[in-house]
């Protein structure tokens, strides 16, 4: 089903403490993929938006990088 997408979300009063981010608050994160992630950056900077600097994923060696939400819970783009 190209361009339809069905997103579910579940939340938990009294979720399980993590240690590590983005692993925060029992919710582990949410992913976009985008074509160019500098331009994504841009674009999210330019909305004042504050984002974390792009890295390289070991595993795709693909570009990404993370933004909090207004809950500062991590929101992920990744190049695809």
């Amino acid at each position: 089903m190209n361009g339809q997408y069905l997103i579910e979300l579940f939340s938990f009063p009294n979720p399980p403490s993590r240690v590590t981010r983005p692993e925060v608050t029992g919710l582990r994160h949410i992913a976009f993929g985008v074509k160019n992630i500098t331009e994504m950056k841009a674009y999210l900077k330019s909305k004042n938006i504050t984002t974390e600097e792009i890295r390289i994923d070991m595993n795709t060696n693909k570009k990404f990088f993370f933004i909090a939400d207004p809950d500062n819970l991590p929101i992920e783009f990744h190049e695809t």
